[in-house]
């Protein structure tokens, strides 16, 4: 993954995975290529009022809201256990504004974090836009953070959807500095509590994700693939190995595992012996030898 050596191409997602404390009570959490901690901010925030979960058939509503103890509390309490791990860990950061996500990234510059994954598509925070969902907002935000983040890699995490086509978001996002796109967050959507007959969630629209989207994201990567000429981390709906096969195949250098471990706490270190399977199995000496042939 560019400058960001992982040791297998399954990353756990921001957001679904904590800062890896509860998962690493039940296995090695070191045996997952990389960690992508919870979205962190300049200061503590409290997140959104509940309910914050809503299932459905195929997937799951969240609307979180970027809880987390602030990017300080993080050097401070979290990365150092976390390192001790073995885990490569990259930070994820959200600003309400370009100067606070450089003033995150600047706090982070100098730590042990891997890289920083900066996320502009959250789609739960009340009255803030997502700047993934346009390409100057977007050239911005990493432009400013490329200058805060003393040659740390950053990785850029994009919405699924934005008005001028994502394919420019992508570009914007690379020529600005950005060493990845990871493609893509949950998708906005809705739920109604019949009994009230008003919007489940305070924020009114939250986050999709799950086998539901998977077809949806897996289209995303298969297209920016084809358009940038850095790494594209798959994200959305994948649950099994072979769903990760399927992203690799399509383009993507890396996954990103959300939802599965609300399914099974396993699933981050089934999905790597499962590729390692497949690799055996297929005579595979690289996934360069099968990256992007859907392609072809």
């Amino acid at each position: 993954m560019g400058r960001v050596l992982l040791g297998n191409p399954v990353v756990a997602a921001s957001g679904c995975f904590g800062f890896g404390a509860e998962y690493g009570e039940v296995y090695d959490i070191s045996r997952l290529g990389a960690i992508c901690t919870k979205g962190l901010t300049l200061r503590p925030r409290a997140g959104n009022p509940p309910p914050r979960l809503w299932e459905t058939p195929c997937g799951l509503l969240n609307s979180i809201g970027l809880e987390n103890p602030g990017v300080e509390a993080f050097l401070r309490e979290e990365l150092p256990r976390l390192k001790r791990t073995g885990a490569v860990v990259i930070a994820n950061v959200w600003g309400a504004s370009p100067e606070e996500y450089e003033q995150v990234v600047q706090a982070l510059a100098s730590s042990a974090v891997d890289a920083i994954e900066l996320n502009l598509s959250c789609p739960n925070v009340p009255g803030k836009g997502m700047p993934g969902r346009d390409a100057a907002a977007t050239a911005e935000v990493v432009g400013r953070a490329r200058a805060a983040a003393r040659g740390k890699p950053l990785w850029a995490k994009l919405p699924p959807e934005a008005p001028a086509g994502l394919v420019a978001v992508a570009q914007a996002a690379q020529e600005a500095g950005a060493e990845a796109v990871c493609a893509a967050n949950s998708f906005p959507a809705l739920a109604v509590d019949i009994r009230t007959g008003r919007p489940v969630f305070a924020n009114v629209v939250a986050g999709m994700s799950g086998p539901a989207i998977k077809p949806l994201a897996l289209r995303i990567v298969y297209e920016l693939s084809r358009e940038v000429d850095i790494p594209v981390v798959g994200i959305g709906g994948i649950t099994t190995w072979e769903d990760a096969v399927e992203f690799i195949m399509a383009g993507a250098h890396a996954v990103q595992i959300g939802t599965a471990n609300f399914i099974d706490p396993y699933a981050g270190p089934r999905i790597v012996e499962g590729l390692r399977a497949f690799m055996e199995g297929r005579g595979l000496g690289s996934w360069e030898e099968i990256r992007g042939c859907a392609h072809r």
